[in-house]
């Protein structure tokens, strides 16, 4: 194992390397354009022995990675924002089709109006379309989470896509230290793909995607839903596994400082270090804060979630996306039903940090954990970290 510095979208593309894909279907877009280009120079040098295919679209990008994966092969592709959201057509078929899968998703704010920078919205959109997600907070997690979820997706009780979901230009194009395995090591721990559902073979022709009548249409349905309650599990083995080959741990929910905790913040993805760094700071003044990471977000992890929160604790959830018309983000909602269907009573604040490319400063986190502490609470879903003008800026104007 050596240690070198990558971006994070290069950490991506070495992770694909690594798990041996066989075909790749590239679009670029920004600020995922990096990972189509290193894997174009990974195949064209030979470090990478897969068929590289430029292709025009997004939406063609995901046909072609579900054409080859329904060959037995395993493919790569990876996608940002509006890519994604073209995508969206392909993403349930690739899901109905029970084909496992892996896509690193750059997050990337949605229009309008127009962003190249960072908020979660991308990815939060494609939440209900049968894929797995996974976040990433560093670019060490993006590489290990990417063979992860290789291991995890192809297991015959699961085969469910994979989102693993980074920030973008937060992670994709800073350097950090990564761990790079050895090729022998990823061998060891990802055997080679073989399909286990469908599989197109020219000596038996079969149809895929075809038309369902009503009779059948919820069945299809739940055969998903089942492989989506297997995930779960599943992922853990798949995490234990993964530390027990290369040393690092990982799992659904990462809590810090949480035992004893009396204000929590909720948080995904590349904010969850500054929300540890405030809680340091918060503890060497004596003051009961953590931080509750979700890095698996579907499935989502309830019953650890629940567990994790201390009674009587107080807590908030900090969404990089909203959804609009609904009493909070979809990370807040989700955590609202968790500790409803889990029967704990804690009342749950939402707040709304970063949205495109807004970086979650130490004022946004302060004040949440200062809230808390309070006992502030809010039905509506609280916006930090805003401006005092928001309704003056040129987007709006009043009726004439």
């Amino acid at each position: 194992m050596k240690k070198v510095m990558l971006e994070g979208n290069f950490a991506a593309a070495e992770a694909m390397r690594l798990a041996r894909i066989g075909v790749v279907s590239a679009y670029p877009i920004t600020p995922q354009s990096p990972i189509a280009e290193v894997l174009s120079e990974y195949t064209g040098d030979g470090r990478l022995d897969a068929k590289y295919i430029r292709v025009e679209s997004e939406h063609t990008a995901m046909s072609v990675a579900i054409g080859a994966q329904l060959t037995g092969v395993r493919t790569g592709t990876a996608t940002s924002s509006v890519g994604l959201a073209l995508m969206f057509e392909m993403l349930g078929v690739a899901a109905g089709l029970r084909l496992p899968i892996v896509m690193p998703v750059v997050n990337r704010a949605l229009v309008s109006p127009w962003s190249l920078w960072c908020d979660h919205q991308d990815s939060m959109a494609a939440r209900d379309t049968g894929w797995m997600q996974l976040y990433a907070e560093d670019c060490q997690d993006v590489l290990d989470l990417c063979l992860i979820a290789y291991r995890a997706a192809e297991n015959g009780d699961v085969l469910v896509p994979t989102m693993v979901c980074m920030d973008g230009f937060f992670l994709s194009h800073m350097s950090q230290a990564v761990y790079v395995p050895s090729q022998q090591d990823v061998d060891d721990f990802l055997p080679p793909y073989q399909a286990k559902n469908l599989k197109l073979d020219i000596a038996d022709p079969m149809f895929v995607n075809n038309l369902i009548p009503p009779t059948e249409f919820m069945e299809m349905r739940y055969q998903q839903h089942t492989g989506f309650s297997n995930a779960l599990p599943v992922l853990n083995t798949a995490m234990k596994e993964f530390e027990t080959q290369f040393g690092r741990s990982h799992s659904p929910i990462e809590p810090y400082c949480c035992d004893d905790a009396e204000a929590i913040l909720i948080s995904l993805g590349s904010m969850s270090g500054s929300v540890k760094e405030m809680v340091d700071q918060y503890r060497a003044q004596g003051k009961k804060v953590g931080n509750l990471k979700i890095v698996s977000f579907r499935p989502f992890p309830e019953e650890d979630l629940v567990a994790a929160i201390p009674r009587g604790a107080r807590v908030g959830v900090l969404d990089r996306s909203m959804s609009m018309g609904a009493p909070a983000g979809p990370v807040c909602n989700d955590v609202r039903s968790a500790i409803s269907n889990q029967g704990l009573n804690v009342r749950i604040q939402g707040f709304v940090v970063g949205l495109g490319g807004r970086d979650v400063r130490p004022v946004a986190i302060t004040s949440a954990f200062d809230r808390l502490l309070a006992g502030q609470y809010d039905k509506d879903v609280q916006w930090l970290d805003m401006s005092d003008n928001a309704m003056t800026l040129r987007q709006y104007r009043e009726a004439i």
